[in-house]
């Protein structure tokens, strides 16, 4: 994935690039089971996508599911892939399943 989308470790490395940015966030969550590997790898690019096409105006993050099991929990995560859009640290938008970037950006552009 593209520099512009973070890759936090653990929760902690997630909640501090959530409280840092200025812009709406993008938290793509990811798995590494078998069944959500292909999904989560197609949802790679589309993120990777969107993030330079919305450089600026959002920040990315793909968190891996095992790694970050307190914002999994969270925010009510269920099945990968799954994303949630965040505002000023509210949840504007969630979805699970993989998505186009055709339709991430109508996402996006609908919720941002």
């Amino acid at each position: 994935m593209a520099k512009r989308v973070h890759r936090p470790r653990e929760d902690a490395e997630f909640d501090f690039i959530l409280g840092m940015s200025r812009v709406p966030v993008l938290a793509y969550f990811a798995g590494t089971w078998p069944k959500a590997i292909e999904p989560c790898r197609v949802m790679d690019l589309v993120v990777d996508g969107v993030a330079d096409d919305y450089t600026g105006r959002l920040t990315a993050v793909r968190a891996d599911i095992t790694r970050c099991p307190a914002a999994t929990q969270r925010y009510e995560i269920t099945g990968a892939p799954s994303y949630i859009l965040l505002k000023e640290g509210n949840v504007v938008a969630h979805g699970t399943g993989p998505m186009t970037v055709t339709e991430m950006r109508t996402f996006l552009d609908r919720h941002l």
